[in-house]
Formats: structure tokens, C-alpha cells, sequence
């Protein structure tokens, strides 16, 4: 038998082999008439990119005061978005805030963050169904930000969602405060 001859004889019995030996796809149910046939389907929801939050680009101005006064102004939109399509989409944003310094930072060169207060007001925009609940509905109930505090908060609901606030800061300006552009962060947080 020649080599050509042993080859396509090779190909053909590899290509009945593999004909003989592919799995069918199992067969449904087999009813009697009048009976529900079941097939069992399933699919998948995948999730998006989890929870996160976004917030302003820095450095920002709030404005320009003088000592024993009060600078207010807002920070701009903050969003709390959750895509990860969850039962129980529920969330909590906390804000904190670090010392504002100017110059070389020394103590008559630094503004405490117990100075600086903050208020989220309502949501400006939301997606989604649940409870969105605001850390500080209105100037009223701001609080300083000597510690970690609840800036917004999404207490029921299911699935994606979103929410978006434009917080208050005010900045209560020691009597003895020295001239200069003080500097210092807002920490926004999700979990």
C-alpha cells in the first residue's frame, strides 16, 4: 500500500472515530399528550463595576474670607454609583476631612479640621429604587469634620442605582488665622 493510500485511510477512519464518538446534546423530557414538558433554562445577570464613588478634580477655591469669619461654598457633585446589581443595594458614603495648612504649615499657619464643617443638602440627582438618605439634609444639621462622618447613605432597595449630592463646606476662620491659601483635602468614602 502506498503512503499516499495509508494517509487518506487514516484521515477516514480518524473522521469516522470522531463521528461514532460526538456527544449529542441530552434529550428533554418525552411526555404523554396533554402533559407539560418541562426544559429547565437558566441565564446569567452579571454585575457591572461594583460600588464606587466619584468626586470632584482638585485643587477647587471656595471662596475668600477674613479672620473670625466664615468662607462657605459648595464642593461640587459627588456620586455614589452602584452597579453591582445586588438584592439588598445598600450603601453608606462617609466624609472626613485633614487640617488646612498655608506657608510651612506651622500652628498660626494651620486651620484645624474641628473649624470645618460640612452638609450634604439633598440628592441632586438618583437612579435606581430604594431610601436615599442624606448625611445633613440642610445648613441646620451640618457637622464638623473632626472625625468621620455620614455624608450619604442608601438604606432599601435592590439592583443598580445611584445618587448624587453637592455638599456645603464652611470653614470657621480663627480671629488669630494668617493671611495665605490654606490647602487641605475632603475624603469622601463608599462602602
Amino acid at each position: 500500500m502506498s503512503h499516499t493510500r495509508r494517509r487518506v485511510l487514516a484521515t477516514a477512519l480518524a473522521a469516522a472515530f470522531a463521528a461514532t464518538t460526538t456527544v449529542m446534546p441530552a434529550q428533554a423530557d418525552t411526555c404523554a399528550a396533554s402533559v407539560n414538558c418541562n426544559t429547565t433554562v437558566t441565564f446569567t445577570v452579571s454585575a457591572g463595576a461594583g460600588l464606587q464613588i466619584t468626586v470632584p478634580n482638585g485643587p477647587l477655591s471656595i471662596g475668600t474670607g477674613s479672620p473670625g469669619a466664615a468662607i462657605s461654598g459648595q464642593l461640587g457633585s459627588v456620586t455614589v454609583s452602584d452597579q453591582r446589581a445586588s438584592v439588598t443595594a445598600t450603601w453608606v458614603a462617609q466624609v472626613s476631612a485633614t487640617d488646612f495648612t498655608t506657608g510651612g504649615g506651622t500652628a498660626a499657619e494651620t486651620i484645624a479640621n474641628s473649624r470645618i464643617n460640612y452638609w450634604s443638602g439633598p440628592a441632586t440627582a438618583t437612579t435606581g429604587t430604594g431610601t436615599f438618605v442624606p448625611g445633613q439634609a440642610n445648613a441646620a444639621s451640618s457637622v464638623v469634620l473632626d472625625q468621620t462622618r455620614i455624608a450619604f447613605s442608601k438604606t432599601t432597595g435592590a439592583g443598580n442605582n445611584s445618587a448624587t449630592w453637592n455638599p456645603t463646606i464652611v470653614v470657621d476662620v480663627p480671629a488669630q488665622a494668617v493671611a495665605g491659601t490654606y490647602t487641605g483635602v475632603i475624603r469622601h468614602s463608599v462602602a
